[in-house]
């Protein structure tokens, strides 16, 4: 019997530059990193999902497009999530999606989504610290101020 397996290889490199980057204290200071990642010319066009990755000193590692969608939505595979998460050895996590239509106010589905990740996250001592919703116009929603976490 001649089987034949795929190799699975996990690598990770973390440059030296990660201990100079920046510190996320509050939602403000998430909102300006990950509005300067996004394209501004997307914003109001199609929704996105994205994840800030952060050491347990609460520094940026990076940030992880994870999903693009349509107009009124993106889907969240909660496995790529936690993998780049796990892969990166990310200790907390800060999720991120826009909504191209300038409601801030998170849907009965965006709060669904944000307790499941919570959840999934809590198995695998990975804290989901905020969720934040960005609009065209430049405001945003924070779960966390919001105390919906």
């Amino acid at each position: 019997m001649n089987s034949k397996v795929n190799e699975i290889k996990i690598s990770y490199q973390e440059l030296p530059a990660v201990f100079q980057s920046s510190k996320i204290t509050c939602s403000q200071d998430a909102y300006h990193i990950l509005r300067d990642s996004w394209d501004p010319s997307t914003l109001g066009l199609q929704e996105s999902f994205r994840v800030l990755l952060l050491n347990n000193a609460s520094q940026v590692k990076g940030i992880y497009e994870l999903s693009k969608g349509g107009l009124t939505g993106t889907l969240v595979d909660i496995r790529i999530l936690l993998a780049v998460a796990l892969k990166t050895l990310s200790t907390g996590i800060i999720l991120a999606h826009n909504h191209p239509s300038g409601q801030l106010r998170p849907s009965k589905a965006d709060q669904q989504l944000t307790r499941k990740i919570q959840k999934a996250g809590r198995y695998l001592d990975i804290r989901v610290l905020d969720h934040l919703i960005l609009a065209p116009h430049g405001g945003y929603f924070s779960f966390a101020d919001d105390c919906m976490l």
